[in-house]
């Protein structure tokens, strides 16, 4: 059996500053890379060629009959590397716009739950999808067909799908690259050695030397990153991991996320103390910044000092957040992890501080790190539903109150850390869901 792995990013940087001139023949291919997909993004990512998006080999057909490639002199390496990466992006478009469409759906009070179903279906199967928006006959596949013939029986069909039409027509958007700050790169237009490596370039048989920090090599495709005012270069590596067994991780943990404390534990161990401090200090240096660089927008200041200083502080949270997650996975031993799925943050409110800092909190990244890092060494993550997880009672179930940072059962008198509580809730909650899908978590 095949052992389970996980994809990390690993980062190269250059050893020493790239010169002008080199620098200007990876820009280049930047550049050419970026017309490319642009290219892609208006032929291909409205409507009538829906059809064309899957698996791809009809746009890649045509962009090749399309002259393109010989226009701008790109290697084939290059250009269809772009024409894929470009089709990528429509398709999440696609999936966007669905997603929005879905929720307005959902929302709405002008369609019966018939229609809504209807309207779901169609979204849900790619052929019956394209038909509508394009107006042309659909025709699907046997079972399919059928199922399609019940629930339009029981609907407004026209209704439904012009209210389709008109929700995508709103929610669609457009596609454009507008800098040229890198490109992707398969295995055979690169070569490591010399603990460097070398990158073809426009030139026919010619390859750029770039020295880089550590001696490791790769057979992937990358991602190459151009920092020209720096003469700096960076590569991304997507490399698989193989997945650890922890026979010592045996725990079942309930988990709160928090602003002020980063996670805290159904046993009222607290991981992140001073998470508030680094978030805060981005926070407002941002806020800061903005309101300064409203002041002399006329004046045009330079923004290379404050992306430099952004970019330290976000990375100085982000290992600190790190950081305290390694500590919370070694010292809890967890063989399955319970977190409540919160809505996204609102910032709704007067006092403007909070909700930027609310609107900047990295809740994202630390769930996405804590997700990355379970998958690492076989630790079951399980997002549970959040709905009261604050307010209700985690001895007697009962709805309590929540004053200041404590929690008051009116109840049963029950009080604690409303952060403890909602951590107990959790695992209360997550461990009748585990038990009842523990097949599944396993399985995954």
């Amino acid at each position: 059996m095949p052992q389970k792995t996980v994809c990390k990013i690993v980062r190269q940087y250059n050893k020493e500053p790239v010169s002008a001139e080199n620098m200007q023949k990876l820009k280049e291919i930047a550049e050419d890379y970026r017309q490319v997909k642009n290219h892609v993004y208006r032929r291909y990512g409205g409507i009538r060629s829906l059809s064309k998006l899957y698996p791809g080999y009809t746009v890649q057909n045509e962009m090749t009959k399309s002259g393109l490639r010989e226009k701008l002199g790109l290697p084939s390496v290059y250009f269809y590397l772009a024409v894929f990466d470009a089709l990528r992006d429509i398709k999440s478009l696609w999936t966007r716009t669905k997603s929005a469409v879905l929720k307005k759906m959902n929302a709405s009070d002008s369609l019966t739950e018939d229609e809504k179903h209807f309207i779901r279906y169609l979204l849900k199967v790619s052929n019956a999808f394209d038909a509508v928006l394009n107006g042309v006959p659909l025709k699907l596949p046997g079972e399919m067909q059928k199922q399609y013939d019940l629930l339009a029986a029981l609907v407004d069909v026209k209704k439904a799908e012009s209210y389709l039409r008109r929700q995508v027509r709103r929610c669609h958007g457009t596609l454009h690259a507008d800098t040229a700050d890198g490109f992707s790169i398969a295995e055979r237009a690169y070569r490591y050695g010399d603990h460097g490596i070398y990158i073809s370039v426009k030139e026919k048989r010619k390859r750029i030397f770039i020295p880089l920090t550590d001696g490791n090599s790769y057979t992937r495709q990358l991602r190459i990153c151009l920092y020209p005012e720096e003469g700096k270069v960076e590569l991304l590596i997507p490399v698989d991991v193989p997945v650890k067994a922890r026979a010592d991780y045996t725990g079942h943990v309930g988990l709160a996320m928090g602003m002020r404390a980063m996670l805290v534990t159904d046993e009222g161990h607290v991981y992140g103390e001073a998470f508030s401090a680094y978030q805060e200090q981005l926070s407002d240096w941002i806020r800061e910044q903005r309101s300064i660089y409203s002041q002399n927008r006329n004046a045009n200041p330079g923004r290379k000092k404050y992306k430099a200083k952004k970019h330290r502080l976000e990375e100085q949270l982000h290992s600190y957040i790190n950081q305290e997650l390694n500590r919370f996975l070694k010292t809890e031993k967890p063989k399955v992890i319970y977190l409540p799925k919160f809505p996204k943050p609102q910032t709704s409110g007067y006092v403007k501080r909070i909700n930027h800092l609310v609107s900047t909190w990295q809740r994202g990244y630390i769930r996405g790190r804590l997700s990355l890092k379970c998958r690492e060494q076989s630790i079951e993550l399980v997002e549970i539903f959040a709905k009261n997880i604050s307010n209700e009672c985690s001895q007697c179930g009962a709805m309590g109150r929540c004053e200041g940072e404590t929690f008051f059962c009116l109840s049963c008198r029950y009080s604690a850390d409303r952060k403890v509580n909602a951590a107990k809730n959790a695992k209360k909650r997550g461990g009748e869901q585990w038990m009842d899908h523990k097949d599944r978590f396993l399985d995954e």
